[in-house]
């Protein structure tokens, strides 16, 4: 856990100059005096760097150079109780690790990096939404309408790719679950009961925020990256200990 004023939330995926996405949650966080830690999936050691991490924000930019890396800081964050964000990229990753570790669906897969695979959880999308708005419905009694305050809202998308609609069943009766659709009831975020913050979303809040304002999910998320390291402050070392190789 971080040791200074300011907690840190370590950014997870392939970081690239220009990139929109990467440079608005660069922006978010300073603008919410949050420090920042860029790790790429290709030399990402999960969960021993991320042992500092008060919070972990799985990017957009899939697909990873390391999906084997991304899962495992997806199951490190969802175990050890790390506040999660995931947008884009990291919702659909999200998916894919559930599937994986806790469904037991070992060939579920995203069709950009495994076309052939037996469960292709991850597919494109009916229609490509690249830089639109599309509205939003969201779960009664939800923790993500519990952030908002409201059951409906407008979103940005970049993206290609969803869950396959055909197998959004495996979400239905979990604790990773569906809180949000699109127009066409198209599920749009998952998040976890029962975990501090979990939650992964196909939009992206990152693009409706920049160093004066930040999107109302990214609020949330740094409060629970905030309260985690308060706790993290007030526990012993060998708490932390524990926490850092909880996956190990």
């Amino acid at each position: 856990m971080s040791t200074l004023n300011v907690p840190l939330v370590a950014l997870v995926g392939d970081r690239e100059t220009g990139e929109a996405a990467h440079d608005r949650i660069i922006e978010a966080l300073e603008g919410l005096n949050v420090g920042h830690r860029w790790h790429s999936t290709a030399t990402l050691d999960a969960p021993a760097d991320l042992a500092e991490a008060d919070g972990i924000w799985v990017v957009p930019g899939s697909p990873y150079r390391s999906m084997a890396n991304v899962l495992a800081t997806i199951r490190y964050a969802r175990e050890a109780g790390v506040p999660y964000l995931g947008t884009c990229g990291g919702f659909q990753h999200a998916l894919i690790e559930w599937a994986r570790n806790i469904l037991g669906l070992a060939q579920a897969d995203d069709v950009q990096s495994a076309p052939g695979a037996n469960v292709l959880l991850i597919t494109p999308l009916a229609c490509a939404m690249r830089g639109e708005r599309r509205p939003l419905q969201l779960a009664a009694g939800s923790k993500l309408a519990q952030i908002y305050g409201l059951l409906r809202s407008t979103e940005l998308y970049h993206c290609s790719y969803g869950l396959n609609p055909q197998l959004s069943g495996l979400f239905t009766h979990c604790d990773l679950r569906i809180v949000a659709w699109d127009e066409a009831d198209a599920p749009r975020a998952v998040e976890l009961r029962g975990h501090p913050f979990f939650i992964g979303t196909l939009y992206q809040p990152e693009l409706s925020s920049d160093r004066n304002h930040q999107h109302t999910l990214i609020q949330a998320f740094v409060a629970a990256v905030r309260e985690r390291q308060v706790t993290a402050r007030s526990a012993g070392p060998e708490v932390l200990a524990a926490l850092a190789t909880a996956t190990e």
